[in-house]
């Protein structure tokens, strides 16, 4: 029987840890000090070399963007697998570090796509630009400055006009960490986009602002989305993750200098206990990916370089992670972060952002010590109650990337509301009105009720039928008939534009029998989640007390139903605003002093003062024009052209102008689309006009 000794099989198990070479016994410990599988020692030799094991292949990978074979593409590979960090013999140095934030914004849908929300108007296009040139934003807190790559003074308008077709645009935020120190931001700008140009393969067009109303300058740059050859641009979405950013930072370094690993850790203390998403948290979290388990800041661990230089700041944040409920300490130098982390800080952050902006928007009105931060209100999504007070600030939401305004009022509660909505919404509101702002009303409107109960089984609804009902009810509260049938004639105007009414003339309105229902769902749409701003004065409260015609100030005293004032705060501010304005009417005649002192307010008070300032405005501008005053006369024709608008203390009122004679009356949204043509109607009492325009002229309203 024939053998053979050396025939056998190689059947290799799981690597481990053999212990001490020399005793062959295992180390205590070995568990925590070395790798207990081959990955392990693998991931260990890379972190000795300097790599970082939880980002291996990901050199020669698409991102997953958007776009991966846009323009740009290759360069981004190459500089995504770039180290920031070098060895000049002892000392480390790395690049400067620079903070790019992009946006694509769609302007027009491509041929065959349906426009939906997702694509930018033109009026909010105008909006940004608009808001991005505004006030306060520059080092001498002057107006915000358009450049381009060859003017230093461009047209932002042009600019947009010239990309009205384009199929979108891009907008990107540059911030260098030490921007404070850039000698000249439009020429490190201008270098940047030049070499964005040679990744390109084509020249941009692009107009860019800088800001320096924040702790940290940045430049607001837009790029129109075509080519040099007018055909669309497309640009790789990891050289929009990476590249910018990468170029920016050669940019950068290259004016200011490599940083030491001195500076940089300097840098990282400043962030230990900050109430944002940190760069000590990524790595942190990076950390514990790369261990599937916990983060391991033990002094014997093998880690990357950049950790074990930083352990001590690492340990300091991950106890200030701990005392927020965000990270658990497993034992002595071991940490769990927990996956809520993130999006928390970041949270936080973006909170800490807006509580700047408000504190920044007190402190120019001199308020920053008379309101407490304890009273600031953030408001995201929607309002729960309506808030009246003045607008301290206007601006863009967030990052200033987005359409979305931003409005800082006042308010008479006492507290100070940071309120964000569409632009839309706001569109009119400038900083020192007084305003109210709020969500719609949640049940259906009592107007939308009684035009129901009016028009009866036939469904019909008159006007006339309408004000011989209510005289007497309406006079015994002290109100005005005729005002109280106009306003039910305004919201059918109103619903009738958005299809839920149907007017037969003047004095005919045909109404569903479910009118209450459709303007519920009306309002719903209307008003939206973040609720609708309406001005109620665009005068200041001390501009209001001496003001000779109607003002908010006067509503209050004439209502039978005043806002809730609270004693601190802009409500305080009010009631003291109400006592002046009190004393100077009873000064002026409009008010009547009693014996016991007491200043009596008389219900006409407010259409005794507004028609002296429709008079005392239209003369004036009657004179400019060269035309004899005409106020409209109840009962009377209004006709002529309708050359604009102008706003007075009690509101907006239509320029009517017949080429003898000039006309103020009352302004309806309807009339914004017939500036320049010839209008009609006839005057109501109260100064209103019942517009009956015929199709024979166009102007059906």
């Amino acid at each position: 029987m024939s053998r053979d000794d050396d025939d056998f099989r190689l059947r290799p198990g799981r690597i481990q840890d053999r212990g001490d070479a020399r005793t062959g016994r295992r180390r205590a410990g070995s568990q925590a000090s070395r790798a207990s599988t081959f990955n392990g020692q693998i991931q260990q030799a890379i972190r000795r070399a300097g790599g970082n094991p939880s980002r291996l292949g990901e050199a020669g990978k698409g991102g997953g963007r958007f776009n991966e074979r846009g323009r740009g593409a290759s360069v981004a590979a190459a500089l995504k697998s770039r180290n920031a960090w070098s060895r000049l013999d002892r000392l480390r140095t790395r690049s400067r570090r620079v903070a790019v934030k992009a946006r694509i914004v769609k302007l027009n849908p491509q041929r065959g796509a349906a426009r939906g929300r997702q694509f930018v108007s033109a009026k909010a296009v105008d909006a940004h630009l608009r808001y991005l040139q505004r006030d306060g934003v520059t080092k001498d807190g002057e107006k915000g400055q358009v450049y381009s790559a060859g003017k230093d003074v461009e047209d932002g308008r042009a600019f947009v006009e010239r990309g009205r077709e384009d199929r979108h645009q891009f907008r990107f935020i540059v911030s260098s960490e030490e921007g404070v120190e850039l000698s000249d931001h439009r020429a490190t700008t201008r270098e940047l986009m030049k070499q964005m140009e040679a990744d390109l393969g084509t020249r941009l067009d692009w107009i860019a602002v800088d800001h320096h109303n924040t702790g940290h300058p940045h430049t607001h740059i837009i790029v129109r989305g075509v080519t040099d050859d007018d055909k669309t641009l497309n640009i790789a979405g990891d050289y929009i993750a990476y590249g910018i950013r990468e170029r920016a930072s050669e940019i950068v370094t290259r004016e200011l200098g490599r940083q030491t690993e001195h500076e940089v850790s300097r840098g990282l203390e400043r962030e230990v206990d900050g109430d944002r998403f940190t760069r000590l948290d990524r790595m942190l979290l990076a950390e514990q990916r790369s261990r599937n388990e916990f983060t391991d800041l033990r002094p014997d661990r093998d880690m990357l370089e950049s950790l074990r230089r930083n352990r001590a700041l690492l340990i300091r944040r991950a106890r200030k992670l701990e005392r927020m409920g965000l990270a658990t300490q497993v034992e002595p130098g071991r940490w769990t972060v927990s996956p809520s982390a993130e999006p928390v800080l970041r949270e936080l952050g973006e909170r800490g952002d807006i509580i700047k902006t408000m504190h920044r928007a007190l402190d120019r009105e001199g308020l920053a010590d008379a309101r407490a931060i304890a009273g600031y209100v953030l408001h995201r999504e929607e309002m729960t109650a309506p808030i009246v007070g003045r607008v301290l600030d206007k601006g863009l939401a967030g990052d200033e990337m987005g359409e979305r305004m931003r409005l800082v009022v006042d308010a008479v509660d006492g507290h100070v509301h940071h309120l964000e909505m569409d632009p839309a919404g706001v569109e009119n509101i400038q900083r020192g009105m007084i305003v109210t702002a709020g969500a719609g009303k949640t049940g259906p409107r009592a107007s939308d009720r009684n035009i129901v109960a009016i028009a009866g089984e036939e469904g019909i609804y008159r006007p006339a039928a309408h004000l011989e009902h209510a005289v007497g009810t309406v006079e015994r509260l002290g109100g005005d008939p005729a005002a109280y049938v106009r306003s039910h004639v305004r919201r059918l105007e109103a619903l009738r534009r958005a299809g839920h009414v149907e007017r037969i003339d003047a004095d005919h309105w045909r109404i569903p029998a479910d009118l209450a229902e459709r303007g519920q769902a009306y309002d719903r749409t209307r008003d939206r989640a973040a609720g609708r701003v309406t001005v109620l004065s665009t005068l200041g409260l001390d501009r209001q007390v001496g003001h000779e015609g109607a003002t908010w100030l006067d509503r209050e005293l004439a209502s039978r139903q005043r806002t809730v004032l609270a004693d601190d705060g802009f409500g305080r501010d009010v009631t003291a605003a109400l006592a002046r304005r009190r004393r100077w009417l009873a000064d002026k005649g409009y008010a009547t002093e009693g014996v016991d002192g007491r200043i009596r307010i008389s219900r006409d008070l407010v259409q005794r003062l507004e028609a002296r300032d429709v008079e005392r405005v239209g003369r004036a501008l009657a004179a400019d024009r060269g035309r004899e005053w005409q106020p409209a006369i109840p009962g009377n024709h209004v006709a002529g052209t309708l050359v604009g608008s102008t706003q007075l203390s009690s509101g907006r009122f239509a320029m009517i102008d017949d080429g003898l004679g000039f006309s103020l009356v009352p302004w309806r949204p309807a009339l914004e689309q017939h500036v320049g043509r010839l209008v009609s109607g006839v005057a109501l009492p109260g100064g209103d006009v019942s517009w009956s325009l015929g199709r024979r002229q166009g102007l059906g309203l």
